[in-house]
């Protein structure tokens, strides 16, 4: 499983349309779409999935680049492919690419109505005729779930792989056997939990983020107060203990209205961490925080070859996530 920065043939996405997601928000949804897709459009090919040809052709007329964008057209619910597509592989000594297909059960959480609609999504990418072998994962596992630098070393949480909703059959060191044999990964390093309020229960792209293969971009909260503060201290402070430069990325603070005259609100998860490394621009959500320049500017000086784009995310992340859970990258063979 190569590392995020390395180079990319293209990027999976789907448009989105769902009210439920994205209540009264699709159209503002869509213009961050519109954003990013463009920001993408002299990097990586985007490889976008769209419900039928009507939707096909007026997506195109809102591009600036539309022959950039291979579009696919599939019977999918939800934005998130990180969470329910293929998890690409390279064999680079044959140059040969693969992917990692593994179960999607909503997050855990079927039984519940707003959730019962994402399960048709598990059989998006089953449908699609992706190039590279297919490796069947019998387990349940999203993308977004783990971080990986490209050398062998993989991050994840406890909060999340170890929950009962996901494989309750399987005991910790099954579940690490089966990511390194089919992610082909040597060492795992176990956080221990995720955002307040997040409903993936601990994804780490929200928490942890490669930059190089010994570097690592943490989340962390300066606020003692903060219901966030405790979590990123311990997960920090088990990233310290490894063999890694560990940089400190600030967090956003935002609040979701949940009643019409915004008497009610609840704190949402949102993370810089949750960015998306192109081949030439790096996509970081932004949510018009105090924060963002100095996140924009620690992650630009990360990447001094690239350039960061600010993509606003205070609707998009109204669906429970934001760029890096939008995309899944397809990796280059050379």
């Amino acid at each position: 499983m190569p590392a995020e920065w390395e180079n990319h043939s293209a990027v999976w996405l789907a448009w989105p349309y769902d009210e439920t997601t994205f209540p009264e928000r699709v159209e503002k949804a869509e213009a961050g779409y519109c954003k990013m897709i463009d920001a993408l459009a002299d990097s990586e090919q985007v490889k976008l999935l769209v419900l039928d040809g009507a939707m096909k052709q007026r997506v195109a007329g809102m591009l600036r680049e539309p022959s950039n964008v291979n579009f696919h057209i599939a019977n999918y619910a939800d934005v998130w492919v990180r969470d329910y597509g293929p998890i690409f592989l390279v064999n680079k000594q044959e140059k040969k690419l693969g992917f990692v297909k593994a179960k999607y059960n909503g997050y855990g959480k079927a039984e519940d109505p707003y959730y019962q609609p994402l399960l048709k999504d598990n059989e998006v990418f089953n449908r699609i005729d992706l190039p590279g072998q297919k490796f069947g994962l019998d387990i349940v596992l999203e993308g977004g779930a783990v971080e990986t630098n490209g050398k062998g070393v993989l991050i994840t949480t406890e909060q999340c792989l170890l929950n009962p909703n996901r494989n309750p059959q399987l005991n910790k060191s099954q579940i690490e056997e089966f990511l390194k044999n089919y992610l082909v990964v040597e060492k795992i390093i176990w956080l221990k939990q995720g955002l307040v309020n997040d409903h993936t229960d601990g994804h780490v792209d929200d928490l942890a983020k490669f930059i190089a293969p010994d570097k690592i971009l943490a989340a962390y909260e300066d606020n003692p107060k903060d219901e966030n503060y405790d979590i990123l201290k311990n997960n920090f402070d088990v990233l310290a203990k490894q063999s890694l430069e560990v940089i400190k990325l600030p967090m956003p603070h935002m609040q979701y209205d949940e009643s019409p005259d915004g008497g009610k609100t609840t704190k949402a998860p949102v993370s810089y961490a949750n960015f998306y490394i192109s081949n030439k621009v790096i996509l970081v959500p932004t949510y018009n925080d105090p924060n963002d320049s100095k996140a924009l500017n620690i992650i630009q000086d990360c990447f001094p070859d690239r350039k960061v784009v600010p993509v606003d995310c205070r609707d998009v992340i109204y669906g429970g996530g934001a760029i890096h859970c939008m995309t899944q990258q397809q990796p280059a063979l050379s």
